[in-house]
């Protein structure tokens, strides 16, 4: 790999959730908000579902991650750290974008919470219709 390309810097974001990732040539550790992996995501679904994209590509025990996120749940989180680490691979290598698009890795999941609407109790509910 070039000397230029030794510290590669993304972001990845979901529903309120956002990742600032940096990713090195290492032996494979991931670093969350200044915790080990295994700390900061408790649930294995969870993990397994960040460390997707590294296992698809192969190249899970290749780089250290360290990533800083910042607003959301934990579910949004984990979006939003598989997007940066994505990104940060597909940045890395070019020909890894044919593997990751089609799985829907390299795309923002949009979703985000409805706001709540003035005279109602949530986003889409409304209070009982009284007739009399």
């Amino acid at each position: 790999m070039p000397a230029d390309k030794a510290l590669i810097q993304t972001i990845g974001r979901r529903k309120c959730a956002s990742a600032r990732v940096r990713m090195l040539p290492g032996s494979g550790k991931i670093i969350v908000n200044k915790r080990a992996f295994e700390d900061y995501f408790t649930t294995e679904s969870v993990r397994g579902f960040v460390m997707q994209p590294l296992v698809l590509t192969g190249k899970s025990a290749d780089f250290d991650i360290f990533a800083n996120i910042n607003g959301g749940g934990i579910i949004g989180q984990a979006g939003a750290l598989r997007h940066g680490i994505a990104r940060a691979l597909e940045k890395n290598d070019e020909s890894l974008r044919a593997t990751l698009k089609p799985a829907g890795m390299l795309t923002r999941d949009s979703r985000e919470k409805e706001r709540k609407k003035p005279g109602q109790p949530g986003a889409r509910k409304r209070f009982q219709f009284s007739k009399r």
